[in-house]
């Protein structure tokens, strides 16, 4: 098969990407940094060089393909956060139709049930809908957990402060997941034959916040490690004094808001998949190296 990924080479593009290769499928992976052609191209796969916001970009680099793997990447620098979210997926969306592709694999996120309330989980709603709504397009709606990786934005927090923590508790149950365990769960689905329109949850282990900062102090030397529960204003400013935008800030402390509720989580408990490979204990050591 053609398949077209998205993403780049991040945490997930990467491994996905080499999966399919191996498997022995044709594989293009747009990026908007022509500096990466040569490490796309080393994998075995064919660079597309390009803006997601340029739709007739996008419209070129998919011509021919089978399948997308549909994400949207993070840009702290939008105004209107959300908005601009669900305009990429749009925009993929039209290039989608205009290449007549009959499947999507799509990056959404646990908490997507939620039409609002979830901070940039809710751009990722939006995704959701725009992709339910193509004709004769199969589409399955990936939905990981909270990403292992948030966790190295706190380096600075522990290092400094000596303490870990956000607008929820130490004893709030959290679901979390490795970008590989996704690369794994996504090149499944890009290489089975799904039909209509679909959810699938992906996962590697669920801890409470408490146990992840022992976990993680255990593994830096800091064992004593506290997980501190913020206010959401204190979650606010601490965010832009560490260099977020406000507008980030505000919904990242909005999708707290609904990890501490529970509610960012609730179907998720109602059609639980397989646990991943990477637990917790696999990725401190990953988060050690990097202290």
């Amino acid at each position: 098969m053609k398949i077209i990924i998205t993403g780049s080479l991040g945490n997930i593009s990467k491994p996905l990407t080499e999966t399919l290769v191996k498997a022995g499928h044709q594989v293009t992976v747009i990026s908007s940094n022509a500096d990466r052609s040569e490490d796309i191209e080393a994998l075995g796969a064919t660079p597309a060089i390009g803006s997601i916001e340029n739709v007739n970009f996008l419209t070129q680099a998919l011509a021919g393909a089978d399948a997308v793997y549909a994400m949207v990447p993070p840009n702290f620098g939008a105004s209107e956060w959300k908005n601009w979210i669900a305009g990429i997926g749009q925009n993929y969306a039209d290039a989608i139709t205009a290449n007549g592709i009959k499947k999507i694999v799509h990056l959404s996120s646990i908490g997507a049930h939620l039409e609002n309330g979830t901070g940039p989980v809710t751009g990722i709603h939006r995704v959701e809908e725009i992709y339910d709504k193509l004709a004769g397009v199969a589409v399955k709606h990936l939905r990981p957990g909270f990403f292992y990786t948030n966790f190295y934005a706190n380096v600075g927090m522990i290092q400094h402060v000596g303490i870990i923590g956000s607008n929820w508790g130490a004893d709030t149950n959290l679901i979390m997941v490795h970008p590989t365990d996704i690369a794994a769960a996504a090149a499944e689905e890009l290489q089975s034959d799904f039909t209509g329109k679909s959810v699938r949850y992906v996962a590697s282990d669920e801890r409470t916040a408490a146990e992840v900062a022992k976990v993680l102090g255990i593994a830096i030397g800091k064992p004593e490690l506290p997980w501190i529960e913020f206010s959401d204003a204190d979650n606010i400013a601490g965010a832009v004094g560490a260099g977020l935008p406000e507008e980030v800030a505000s919904n990242y402390t909005e999708m707290g808001v609904s990890v501490r509720t529970g509610k960012m989580f609730e179907d998720y408990y109602k059609h639980k998949p397989v646990l991943g490979k990477v637990k917790l204990e696999d990725f401190a050591q990953e988060f050690k190296h990097a202290f």
